[in-house]
């Protein structure tokens, strides 16, 4: 029975695994959308994508609204960016991380002025996306006579600016020999080892593989460059060495008689084509494979990662919505870092946190060397940091500051350090049964009352009461020593009852008497002030024997006698309502607060017997002022001032010495009614009747 060996590193990189996660996303949240080429170049992944509603274009003309447009994990050209920013169409960039981290160099290095020298296959679409970002000569090699014709090109005394970079699928054991010969020609070249590890990996792994066995399946697409490279070098060592694209293709004779049977597959290799194809064989041969060598088996240990708990530092390289990919000072692996471990405190988007370029201190959670990846943490290290910080803290009784972000049972959390810090109910305010989602969002002030930790475990108990009552206490030492009458401070409405409003100064209390409100009679403080209002105030008395404190809130420019002083002299003319009745006169309001006396006898030019007889209370009348009394406190007005003079008295009619009548001017009915016993006098001459005229 033949004994069959799957190579550990076999199926997906992570670049392409992403990728394809990615495409997935798309298809379930948007139902459709589509792939400038080929997501991965693996025919039946395309395929199922496509039922799934995310087909491949060939260009930005041919996506017809087909959005959001996704970057295949090989990379485009920089123009194509460009032309779908002028588009303004939505794209989702899935470029391998290694990929990106290439054209990164190749632009910085070349807008330095860096002739760029590229190892790989110029119709390969990760180079054509390479070279895009070139801003400087460059040229391609691939095996090690090309290298030596560039020293034809570029001669080998202008070396100073030479960089050196390779696609991240190119032949390990070609780019080896070829750097042998570029460091000869060119001493000073910069070069970067940028095949992609898992590559590396991969290649290695199958020349080993197939040196061991009589019969090789590489099992992949035949667009894919990988595969291709895969086949190559299983060739070398293995005479039957066969490239399959699923199970359909393998015939049973490729493997009849073999003993040693060898199983690898590129990187865009889906690992169900690779169990089918491994499932075929076992049923068409009397080969199967070695439970110790179980694919399956095989597959979930080479992704069981080290936990290193190892701190490093990198530079950020890229960040997108889930991850932000980081490259580590003195490693090969890309670093990522889960959108979960960026920060303790809750974020919308990484570049709240980080930025491209920004230098950060990391915690190594995972590697992967098959896949050539490293996950990190930096809420991690944070933490570790932080928590070092916070022990300090605690031995000297430090005040932190940090903002609450939850309400939970029985207090909130805090935030310092990147550590969560509880805080019970009873610590969180000055006040029992407050509402503690009115500090949710809040920068708070607190201070460390019980900090310990039992092995990876934590208890970390905080106070904002305790600070809140030592900012009080300082507040009110300091108010006392610097407190004097007049002096105007800015404070808020704590508490009103029927006789005053309490107002806090900060840390000490004082009262407004309901009599210092206002100018006007009020019933209840909530007319003029209400609880939370921020009021300005004047000392009006100290009693430092019983700390109280007494305060005035009217202002003397809004005191209607100092109004009335500026703006109504004695003789202005004014619009007053009537507000009262009484038997010797009427009161009228002048402006709020002052109300003036018009006396009966200026009600009218007429003799009236009672106010009520010309006047109601609501009436809007015009006066005249005719005097103010500021000591007293009193207005005279006059209605009559500025009515026309009065006719003057009418004479006296006598008869046998007996008084008849007195003609007033409102006498006219009692003349009239009077006519019929008032004998006829002799007709006078006309000019004697003039008087008689007048007096009607």
């Amino acid at each position: 029975m033949a004994e069959i060996t799957v190579a550990k590193s076999a199926g997906f990189c992570f670049g392409v695994n992403r990728a394809v996660k990615i495409a997935f996303d798309v298809a379930e949240k948007y139902h459709g959308g589509c792939t400038l080429g080929p997501i991965i170049h693996n025919k039946e992944m395309v395929r199922e994508l496509s039922d799934r509603g995310v087909i491949s274009v060939d260009s930005i003309d041919a996506i017809n609204g087909r959005e959001p447009v996704i970057i295949r994990s090989h990379g485009v050209k920089r123009s194509v960016y460009d032309r779908l920013n002028e588009m303004g169409l939505s794209y989702i960039d899935a470029t391998c991380p290694f990929v990106a981290k290439i054209h990164r160099i190749v632009y910085d290095m070349s807008r330095q002025g860096y002739t760029i020298l590229l190892a790989g296959d110029e119709n390969h679409p990760e180079v054509q996306g390479i070279l895009s970002n070139c801003t400087a000569p460059y040229y391609i090699f691939q095996n090690v006579k090309d290298v030596e014709n560039l020293s034809k090109i570029i001669p080998p005394e202008n070396n100073r600016h030479i960089c050196v970079v390779a696609q991240t699928t190119f032949n390990e054991k070609i780019w080896q020999n070829c750097l042998k010969t570029l460091k000869k020609l060119y001493t000073n070249a910069k070069i970067f080892d940028t095949i992609c590890n898992a590559t590396s990996k991969r290649q290695a792994e199958a020349h080993t593989l197939s040196a061991q066995c009589d019969c090789m399946i590489v099992v992949g697409d035949r667009s894919s460059s990988n595969t291709n490279k895969l086949y190559t070098i299983c060739k070398n060592n293995c005479e039957r060495t066969y490239l399959v694209e699923n199970a359909a293709e393998l015939d049973p004779a490729m493997v009849a008689d073999a003993k040693m049977i060898g199983v690898t597959a590129g990187a865009s290799t889906p690992e169900r084509i690779i169990k089918e194809v491994l499932d075929t064989m076992s049923e068409n041969t009397t080969s199967s494979v070695n439970e110790t060598e179980n694919f399956e088996e095989m597959l979930e240990e080479s992704l069981k990662s080290l936990n290193t708990n190892e701190r490093v530092m990198g530079t950020v390289a890229s960040i997108t919505p889930n991850e932000v990919y980081v490259e580590v000072d003195g490693r090969k692996q890309t670093g990522f870092i889960p959108f979960d471990e960026l920060s303790s405190t809750p974020i919308q988007s990484a570049d709240e946190v980080v930025k491209v370029g920004d230098r950060v201190e990391l915690l190594i959670m995972k590697t992967n060397d098959v896949e050539g990846t490293i996950m990190l943490s930096k809420r991690r290290v944070d933490a570790q940091k932080g928590f070092e910080e916070l022990q300090k803290a605690y031995d000297e009784k430090t005040i932190l500051t940090g903002p609450v972000t939850e309400v939970v049972s029985g207090g909130v959390i805090v935030v310092a350090n990147d550590i969560r810090v509880f805080i019970p109910a009873s610590q969180a305010t000055l006040e029992r049964d407050a509402n503690l989602e009115e500090l949710k969002g809040k920068e708070v002030k607190f201070r460390l009352i019980e900090l310990s930790q039992r092995g990876r475990r934590r208890k970390i108990i905080g106070s904002i009461k305790s600070v809140l009552r030592e900012e009080i206490a300082a507040k009110r030492a300091e108010f006392w020593e610097t407190c004097e009458v007049g002096k105007v401070y800015t404070g808020v409405v704590r508490t009103l009852t029927s006789y005053g409003a309490f107002v806090d100064l900060g840390g000490v209390s004082g009262m407004i008497h309901i009599s210092e409100l206002s100018w006007l009679r009020i019933k209840h403080p909530s007319e003029v002030v209400n609880v939370g209002d921020t009021v300005e105030v004047y000392i009006k008395d100290i009693n430092t024997e019983t700390k109280k404190i007494s305060l005035g809130y009217k202002k003397t420019e809004d005191n209607p006698w100092v109004i009335l002083e500026k703006d109504y002299p004695v003789g202005t003319v004014v619009k007053a309502k009537i507000v009262g009745l009484t038997a010797f006169g009427a009161f009228a309001n002048i402006i709020p607060g002052i109300d003036g006396l018009i006396h009966i006898s200026q009600i009218s030019n007429k003799r009236i017997e009672k106010p009520a007889d010309e006047l109601a209370i609501g009436d809007e009348v015009e006066a005249k002022i005719t005097g103010i009394d500021f000591e007293k406190k009193r207005v005279s007005l006059s209605i009559r001032a500025l009515l026309p003079e009065a006719m003057p008295a009418a004479p006296v009619v006598e008869e046998e010495d007996e008084v008849v009548a007195v003609v007033e001017p409102d006498a006219e009915p009692v003349i009239r009614e009077l006519e019929d016993e008032i004998p006829a006098a002799d007709p006078a001459p006309a000019e004697e009747t003039a008087p008689a005229e007048e007096a009607e």
